[in-house]
Formats: C-alpha cells, sequence, structure tokens
C-alpha cells in the first residue's frame, strides 16, 4: 500500500463509519496521546522499566499503526499529500546528511 492509498483508505473509513473527522486540534492532542501510549511499550520492551499488568496487553506494531492513523487524519484534513511531503523530506535529508553521519565518530 501506498501512502496515497493509505489516505484514502482513511478518508474513506471516515466517511464511512466515522461521521466526520475530529477537530484539527482534536486529533493533534490524540496524536500526542498515541505516541505517549507507544513510548510506554518503548520504555518497557527496550528500556529500564517493567510491564505493568494493564500494559501486557498492548501490542507495539498496533500502537505504531494508532499514532500512523491520526497523522494521516491530519494529514487528509490539512490537504497534505503524504507522498510528497516524504519525498521533499528525504531529499532534504540527503542534502544536508550526506557526509554528516559517516563521518559521526559516535557511529563507528
Amino acid at each position: 500500500m501506498t501512502l496515497q492509498e493509505a489516505q484514502q483508505q482513511v478518508d474513506n473509513w471516515i466517511k464511512t463509519y466515522g461521521v466526520r473527522y475530529f477537530s484539527e486540534l482534536s486529533n493533534m492532542a490524540i496524536l500526542t496521546e498515541e505516541v505517549g501510549e507507544l513510548a510506554r511499550i518503548m520504555v518497557r520492551t527496550y528500556g529500564d522499566q517493567s510491564f505493568k499488568e494493564s500494559d501486557k496487553e498492548s501490542s507495539l506494531a498496533d500502537e505504531m499503526a494508532d499514532v500512523l492513523w491520526v497523522l494521516i487524519c491530519l494529514a487528509n484534513q490539512t490537504g497534505v499529500n503524504l507522498t510528497e511531503a516524504f519525498d521533499k523530506n528525504l531529499q532534504k535529508k540527503t542534502l544536508r546528511d550526506n557526509e554528516r553521519h559517516l563521518n559521526n565518530e559516535k557511529l563507528k
């Protein structure tokens, strides 16, 4: 699935089942909440914290998908084509960092 196809699928789902998009500000707050849930799983899986009983049902993949879903909602609401935005961002990073990481002693 392409990013454009994902944007279309989310839009179709919202129009079929979601009634309408939440406001942009609500979705920004929801995105923050979802990133926090992802962070909780990451710190318990790869960091120093132990899992609480209530965390054991959580899935890293599901939390990442929740973040992606809300990000796609925000892109759709604000008219951002994620394919174009990602391509431009990759070009920017390539121009800016094409030697930076190769020359980073910390990464060797």
